[in-house]
């Protein structure tokens, strides 16, 4: 598995009219073909009036992508779909691109630039964030040391998600595992060796 990946933010969609056929593209996070399928059906069964429901997945679990042309000419729907999604490098992400046909036929390049423009406006609404592999940490140290212990954490490049005040304080946080050596020099060096984090699981983040 990468260190990163892109995926969408947040489940959204984007519309647009091309001849009088209107495309909605819908997108939503999923992490499993079974989050997939269901939010295909969900807008099948929201638009069950429409021509097609055409969509595109992709699956970091297995480096898996599917797709489907609904009914539209072979090539000209799905895969332009899919296109979109693989050239921006976004992974566990399913786009639907619901198409009511408004009588113009758009030929079959007119098709492909619809469907990948559906799927596009969908991820911009989706909002394409980084996810980034971090270590979860947490170190301890007195409350002389805090401030610039703190400090430390936070200019190596880490994200603290909790503070402890307890006997000592516990400082827990997040960064990327490549960085903690360099953090436990550092803490080394101003604590006089009294201080080193600890990294335990590993989890993703979105990388600012």
């Amino acid at each position: 598995m990468s260190d990163s990946y892109k995926t969408v933010k947040i489940e959204s969609f984007g519309e647009f009219t091309e001849k009088r056929s209107r495309f909605i593209g819908y997108c939503k996070p999923v992490k499993t073909e079974e989050d997939a399928t269901a939010f295909i059906n969900e807008i099948r069964a929201k638009h069950w009036d429409a021509r097609h429901n055409v969509y595109a997945y992709s699956l970091r679990e297995g480096n898996l992508r599917r797709y489907s042309d609904d009914g539209e000419p072979s090539g000209t729907a799905g895969m332009p779909v899919l296109d979109v999604i693989t050239k921006n490098e976004v992974y566990d992400v399913c786009v639907v691109v619901t198409r009511y046909f408004g009588g113009i036929l758009l030929g079959k390049g007119g098709l492909v630039r619809a469907y990948a423009q559906g799927a596009k406006l969908a991820l911009e609404a989706g909002q394409v964030i980084k996810m980034q592999s971090c270590l979860l940490c947490s170190l301890g140290c007195s409350y002389n040391q805090y401030g610039k212990v703190s400090a430390a954490v936070i200019d190596a490049g880490a994200q603290i998600d909790d503070t402890l005040y307890e006997a000592d304080v516990v400082i827990k946080f997040h960064m990327p595992s490549e960085l903690l050596p360099l953090l436990n020099k550092k803490l080394a060096d101003i604590s006089a060796g009294e201080v080193q984090a600890e990294g335990k699981e590993e989890k993703y983040f979105v990388f600012e």
